[in-house]
């Protein structure tokens, strides 16, 4: 669905993209640089009220940043050989690394046929039934598309191996988590909740339905990161780290 705001949000990202190049091509300082891909860059390009949201040479978001920032400095480890499910694998510089680590590399999506990579199986997260399969579950900005979030996290909590973490990233607003349904219109889930394809907008009360799932929980936010790192990468976002007991 093609509304204004969407459209006016992909000229401002061109515009701001383009400005990019043209810095770049007169010999701009780059003073910045993407974790997901290794460039140096003179900046990262708008997306609605993200100023420095994407890498003008791999396109990767702040959430795909912070990401690979943990995982090369550590923060966040795959172990080798593991069974790592990646759900939406838009991610280059995350499928990459996943697949690196990984024994059992499973990139998934509801409709698998929209990715250029190869592999890719279709899943629908309300009628997975995998037991203790995966070591790692990534789910990025996949949460606020599903019907029912606790059937989707009792899903991801079965198909996890004891000790296993599933490794989520939503969109935040400072208020309680506001849930719509299937039925509600495009133009009113764009309105109430930032997309036409979300049925919610969650809020900090994530980590509690995450936690009444039976996982053990602490987050990751770039915000505790120091501050010329944030800076220097455009790093943002919290990644809940759900742990099943061993």
């Amino acid at each position: 669905m093609i509304t204004f705001q969407r459209a006016s949000k992909a000229a401002i990202k061109w515009a701001s993209f383009a400005t990019l190049k043209l810095r770049a091509a007169t010999g701009a300082k780059a003073g910045y640089s993407c974790p997901a891909c290794k460039a140096d860059v003179v900046g990262f390009f708008r997306y609605g009220d993200n100023a420095t949201w994407g890498c003008p040479a791999c396109g990767a978001s702040p959430r795909q940043r912070l990401v690979c920032y943990l995982l090369d400095s550590g923060q966040l480890t795959v172990p080798k050989g593991a069974s790592v499910l990646h759900i939406a694998p838009n991610e280059a510089g995350l499928v990459s690394r996943f697949a690196a680590q990984a024994g059992d590399y499973v990139p998934a999506d509801l409709h698998p046929d929209v990715y250029d990579l190869p592999g890719v199986v279709a899943m629908d997260l309300m009628q997975m039934d995998a037991k203790d399969r995966f070591d790692i579950i990534y789910a990025s900005h996949v949460m606020e598309h599903v019907e029912d979030d606790a059937r989707v996290l009792s899903n991801m909590f079965t198909a996890l191996k004891p000790g296993g973490e599933a490794w989520l990233i939503v969109p935040l607003w400072d208020r309680p988590t506001e849930d719509g349904h299937m039925g509600m219109s495009q133009r009113e889930r764009e309105r109430r909740f930032g997309q036409w394809d979300h049925v919610r907008q969650y809020g900090p009360d994530f980590a509690e339905r995450i936690r009444n799932g039976g996982f053990v929980l602490d987050t990751v936010a770039a915000r505790d990161l120091a501050p010329d790192l944030q800076q220097k990468h455009a790093l943002d976002d919290v990644i809940f780290r759900a742990r099943k007991p061993a």
